[in-house]
C-alpha cells in the first residue's frame, strides 16, 4: 500500500444517487469514511425515497464535514436517464472545477478500504487516464463473491464510474438516457482519453444491476440503440447477437420493433454519432479476425 500526502494527492468529488437504500446505504457510506485517501467531498442524493433512507444518511452525516446531503421529492424512479437527471442535482451549487475527478458512485456498493488510493494512484501516474474504476462483484450464495458479469471487464461499470474533470468536460458531461454508461465510455474514447480498469481491485455489489428490469430487457436494448445513433443495419446485427447470445427469436423481435419506434431527439451530436457507429463497425469486424 503506498500513500500521497495532501500537497500531492488528487481531490475528488463524489456524488452518489440513492433511492430506497436503506438495507445498503449504511454500509456503503462507512467504506467511504474508511478510505485511507481522504482527500475527498462527497454528495448524497436522496431520490424520494419512501423507505428510511433519508433518516440513515441524516444520521450518517451529522458530525461527517466530509459528507453532505440533498433530498428531492418523490418521482418516478426508472433506468438510465434519471439517475443521471439525480447525479447532476448532487453538481448543482458545486465548482466541479475545483476537483480532480467526479465520481458517480451506487449506494449499494461496499468499497475496499484503499480504493480511492488506488484510483487516486493511477490518475496520478497516467495523464491519460480519463476514467478509472475496479471490478465489481456479486455475491454468489454457493461460491463467495464473483465477477459481476454483464460487459467486457475492461469497461467502467454504471455503479463506480470516475471520471479526470478534463475528460468530463470534453465530451460534455453525462448524457440523461439509457445507456448512459456505455456511452460515457465511448465518448472519452473519442477525445483520446484512456478507460482503466483495474483487475484486482474488486467493489462488493450488494445488488445485482438491473434487477427491478430483466422482464423489460429486450425493450430497453432497443431504447438503447436508439439513444446510440445506431444505423438500422447495426441494430440488426447487434440485435442479433443478442437474441442469439439468449437464445431467444422474441427478443430480436422485440428489441428491432422498439428501435423502429423510437422518434425522439438524440442526445448525442453528429459527430458522436459517426464516430460511435464507426466504432461499432470496427469492434464487429476484429472479432470477425479472431
Amino acid at each position: 500500500m503506498f500513500y500521497m500526502n495532501r500537497m500531492s494527492a488528487l481531490k475528488f468529488l463524489i456524488v452518489i444517487p440513492a433511492h430506497n437504500e436503506e438495507n445498503f446505504i449504511l454500509s456503503c457510506l462507512e467504506s467511504i469514511d474508511r478510505q485511507s485517501f481522504q482527500n475527498f467531498d462527497c454528495v448524497i442524493v436522496n431520490d424520494g425515497s419512501t423507505d428510511n433512507t433519508q433518516g440513515i444518511i441524516e444520521n450518517f452525516i451529522a458530525d461527517r464535514r466530509k459528507f453532505s446531503f440533498k433530498n428531492l421529492s418523490a418521482s418516478i424512479h426508472e433506468p438510465g436517464a434519471k439517475v443521471v437527471r439525480t447525479f447532476y442535482k448532487g453538481l448543482e451549487g458545486i465548482d466541479v472545477e475545483e476537483f480532480d475527478v467526479i465520481c458517480k458512485f451506487d449506494a449499494d456498493i461496499i468499497f475496499p478500504d484503499d480504493y480511492l488510493e488506488n484510483i487516486n494512484k493511477v490518475y496520478m501516474q497516467n495523464p491519460k487516464a480519463g476514467m478509472v474504476s475496479g471490478m465489481v462483484y456479486v455475491k454468489d450464495p454457493n461460491n463467495g463473491w464473483k465477477y459481476e458479469n454483464l460487459s467486457s471487464k475492461n469497461h467502467v461499470r454504471g455503479p463506480v464510474k470516475s471520471y479526470r474533470t478534463e475528460c468530463f468536460s470534453d465530451m460534455n458531461g453525462l448524457r440523461q438516457v439509457l445507456g448512459w454508461d456505455n456511452i460515457d465510455v465511448m465518448l472519452a474514447k473519442m477525445h483520446g482519453w484512456e478507460v482503466i480498469t483495474l483487475k484486482n481491485i474488486w467493489v462488493k455489489h450488494l445488488r445485482p444491476t438491473s434487477y427491478r428490469y430483466t422482464f423489460q430487457k429486450a425493450e430497453k436494448l432497443g431504447q438503447y440503440f436508439y439513444n446510440l445513433g445506431l444505423s438500422f443495419p447495426l441494430t440488426v446485427i447487434s440485435s442479433a447477437k443478442s437474441s442469439f447470445k439468449n437464445k431467444s427469436v422474441s427478443e430480436f423481435f422485440i428489441t428491432m420493433k422498439t428501435f423502429v419506434r423510437q422518434n425522439g431527439k438524440y442526445e448525442l451530436s453528429a459527430d458522436e454519432i459517426k464516430y460511435i457507429r464507426k466504432l461499432r463497425w470496427k469492434s464487429m469486424f476484429e472479432k470477425l479476425k479472431v
